[in-house]
């Protein structure tokens, strides 16, 4: 899932590649992704992109007036192309979704891979009516605020222990929250854990000044890191940076770079998550009840 480095990336590709341009078409291919049918998808066409804005995990094109709104999802991703195919895009089982086309020839497409689609658009005069942008949380390092948003309030060591003040969750889940802090999903949330020496598992209402300072500057330093490595990355690019600098989010059982241990994964329904015991957990691997049920 495209988390805020990748995001506040592409915010700055689009950027450079729409704003001062006219949207002439926007086709929609697949119809499940649209979740608001008022303004259409046409009233879009005919205007000029004047910004692009990110709300945590959502970018929000502004028209004037009028935003095209979309969150990538797990699965989503979006694809530039200097000169779109011709015709109009079929639907079928493809994982093209939706396709924006400038005067210049120009354009992208938004697309979703596997079955379980749960990409989004919506067309709004304002971003804050999209629920998800609603829920979101306003706080986060300084530097890393929603770009082209509201402003958002000072986020350090105060406001982080304020946050878990009292959050009877695991850290993961927390750090997962976006009502909590906006822009970190599953790859960054074992990165920033992995950075802070602290195992997943640990009550976010647990931690000890010391911690919560260790955990504001894993925090920081990690995204700060991987929005600076994204930077001027072209859209295509982007997975393959992502992935490049990650240490142990997806690296099941290869070595860990700060200790050489063996990274290790707990599995759940529909996702996992990815840790080094001796650097985090004093050495001892976390309980995989799934795995536990299939050893049997």
């Amino acid at each position: 899932m495209p988390e805020l480095p990748e995001v506040e990336a592409l915010r700055d590709f689009l950027t450079e590649h729409l704003v001062g341009h006219e949207i002439v078409r926007v086709l929609p291919v697949a119809i499940s992704v649209l979740k608001t049918y008022e303004p259409p998808l046409t009233a879009l066409e005919g205007r000029t992109v004047e910004g692009v804005a990110r709300h945590g995990k959502f970018l929000a094109i502004d028209t004037g007036g009028l935003h095209l709104v979309t969150h990538l999802a797990r699965a989503g991703w979006l694809h530039w192309k200097d000169r779109l195919p011709d015709g109009q895009p079929r639907p079928g089982k493809g994982p093209l979704a939706l396709r924006v086309a400038l005067e210049t020839g120009a354009g992208f497409d938004l697309t979703e891979a596997g079955t379980q689609k749960r990409l989004a658009v919506y067309v709004t005069a304002d971003p804050r009516t999209v629920p998800g942008i609603a829920r979101l949380a306003p706080t986060l390092p300084q530097g890393l605020q929603d770009q082209g948003g509201p402003p958002a309030p000072d986020f350090d060591e105060a406001r982080l222990a304020a946050l878990l003040d009292g959050e009877r969750r695991q850290l993961k889940g927390a750090l997962r929250d976006q009502s909590l802090i906006a822009g970190i999903g599953n790859a960054y949330s074992d990165e920033i854990l992995h950075a802070a020496r602290m195992s997943p598992f640990k009550l976010a209402a647990s931690l000890t000044p010391d911690e919560t300072h260790q955990l504001y500057e894993a925090l920081r330093g990690t995204l700060t890191e991987a929005v600076e490595r994204s930077r001027g990355v072209a859209a295509g690019r982007l997975k393959a940076e992502k992935k490049s600098g990650l240490r142990v989010h997806g690296r099941t059982g290869e070595p860990c770079p700060v200790c050489g241990d063996t990274v290790r994964e707990v599995s759940f329904a529909d996702s996992s998550l990815q840790y080094c015991p001796t650097c985090q957990t004093g050495g001892k691997p976390l309980a995989d009840r799934r795995m536990s049920r299939l050893l049997k």
